[in-house]
């Protein structure tokens, strides 16, 4: 196999530098739109596969209704994981995005019904034996509270940094005048 020329290199890279986001042209608008398009289909894709499990289901049997894929238990566990936290994220994405614009308390609810949905083929398709179901929930979870966190974090630095200038202000008041005076 031969190595990339440096010519193969840069029409890469400036295949990326076209499709990449610009300030300058690009809108806040655009981008919303891009990444709302990209979640929802991410969202599609990881709902489709909790609903129908790779392998399907047992058609017959002790395990008939039970996803077949379940037998290799750590495979399924973290498949399960992923694709539950892959879910949460872009509901949690859909839903930032869409807060404040029209119809947004219904997007909420039709986004925390479709998470039931999603949960509640889960559980009906996995064995209880197979998986803690505590786990997938802590999935579900994991972006809304590092969401949660950071707010808080940039929170308190914002009040640290509001402190930090008023404390600035009170040492030496005249430097914000000066330039007004000259």
């Amino acid at each position: 196999m031969s190595q990339p020329s440096k010519t193969d290199n840069r029409r890469s890279a400036s295949m990326l530098k076209t499709f990449q986001y610009n300030k300058s042209i690009h809108t806040t608008d655009d981008a919303r739109n891009v990444w709302l398009v990209v979640v929802s289909l991410i969202a599609a894709v990881t709902f489709q596969a909790g609903v129908n499990p790779p392998g399907g289901v047992w058609q017959d049997g002790d395990h008939a209704g039970r996803a077949i894929y379940a037998s290799q238990k750590v495979a399924f566990y973290v498949f399960l994981v992923s694709n539950t936290l892959a879910l949460s994220t872009c509901i949690l994405v859909i839903t930032c995005f869409t807060y404040k614009f029209p119809f947004y308390i219904e997007i909420w609810a039709a986004t925390a019904s479709m998470m039931t949905t999603y949960a509640s083929a889960v559980f009906a398709v996995t064995p209880h034996e197979t998986v803690h179901f505590r786990y997938l929930l802590i999935a579900a979870l994991v972006p809304f509270l590092m969401r949660i966190l950071v707010l808080f974090f940039k929170k308190c630095r914002g009040a640290e940094n509001d402190q930090n200038q008023k404390g600035g202000e009170k040492e030496d008041p005249q430097d914000g005048q000066a330039g007004q005076q000259a």
